[in-house]
This record gives structure tokens, C-alpha cells and sequence, in this order.
């Protein structure tokens, strides 16, 4: 069974947690299994960019990345180049090392339209 290894994390995961996850489990639902409360605004249908997280190691063996997400992820803050919306992120059979982004951008909750 894979392995996720959450760095730490100040508000969300402040001394970091290995977790294990079923394979085709999105990164997201493996966060908010273990009661790491990673911010899902849009309930993960891939429309918002609060679940952004920084995939350290593993990237390339996650599920190919659609147009949709490539697109939201432009507005992600604090874009990387292995970066992924962790509720469209699928974990396959290696183990991933994740960084959750000190911020994030809600439009709905700071008042944006």
C-alpha cells in the first residue's frame, strides 16, 4: 500500500504524518481521511484552487493532469512546476511526498466575485 508523507504544514499538520492510502485514492480524500482539513472549496470537482499541493516526490507516477486543471492551476498561489489540485491527484502504487502551500486563494470566502 502507498505512502504519503505530509510535510509539515503550520496550521494543517504542524509536525508532518505518513499516512497510508489505497491506490486511486485522491490525495485530497487521503488529507481529509486522516483529518488533515485541507481547504476544498468547490467539494473537489476540480472548480477552485484551495486543495493546491506541491507533490516533492512521486509526481510523475500521479494520474495525467487534464486541461481543467492545468488551466486552475495558473491561479493556484504559489504555483511550482510539480504542482496538482489534490482532489484531482490519484495516488498509484509509489509513495508521494506532499507539501500543502502555506496559502490559498478562496475567492468565496475573502469576499471576491
Amino acid at each position: 500500500m502507498p505512502q504519503i508523507i505530509v510535510l509539515p504544514h503550520v496550521e494543517l499538520c504542524p509536525e508532518g504524518t505518513i499516512l497510508q492510502v489505497e491506490t486511486g485514492t485522491s490525495i485530497c480524500d487521503a488529507l481529509l481521511a486522516n483529518h488533515i482539513d485541507i481547504e476544498h472549496a468547490c467539494d473537489q470537482v476540480c472548480a477552485c484552487t484551495t486543495c493546491h499541493v506541491i507533490v516533492r516526490e512521486g509526481f510523475q507516477t500521479l494520474n495525467d493532469i487534464e486541461e481543467n486543471e492545468e488551466d486552475l492551476l495558473d491561479k493556484a498561489w504559489g504555483l511550482e512546476p510539480y504542482s496538482r489540485l489534490s482532489c484531482q491527484a490519484l495516488v498509484q502504487q509509489t509513495d508521494l511526498v506532499v507539501e500543502i502551500p502555506k496559502y490559498s486563494i478562496n475567492m468565496a470566502k475573502e469576499g471576491h466575485r
